[in-house]
Parts: structure tokens; C-alpha cells; sequence
């Protein structure tokens, strides 16, 4: 139980970061569209009412 957690050399870490990163910046991106859709609605049914 010496190595646990395991430790990551600086490349592995790197990549991972490079792929966490990725991840939050499409998710900001959907989370922006959606909250996009959610606005043009609202607008949407405003403009009727």
C-alpha cells in the first residue's frame, strides 16, 4: 500500500489535464446553449403574452 494513490509522472498528469480541461470547456458550452434556449423561450412567450 506504499503507492496509493498511485503517483502520475509529469507527462500522464499533463494529459490529464489537457482532457479535464476539454471536458469543462464543452460542458461550459452546453451548459451556455441551454441556458441560451431557455432565455430565447422565455422571450419567446414574453413577446405573445
Amino acid at each position: 500500500m506504499d503507492n496509493f494513490p498511485p503517483r502520475l509522472s509529469a507527462a500522464a498528469a499533463a494529459e490529464l489535464h489537457r482532457k479535464q480541461r476539454g471536458r469543462n470547456v464543452a460542458m461550459m458550452v452546453v451548459l451556455g446553449a441551454l441556458a441560451a434556449l431557455f432565455f430565447a423561450i422565455t422571450l419567446v412567450k414574453l413577446a405573445r403574452a
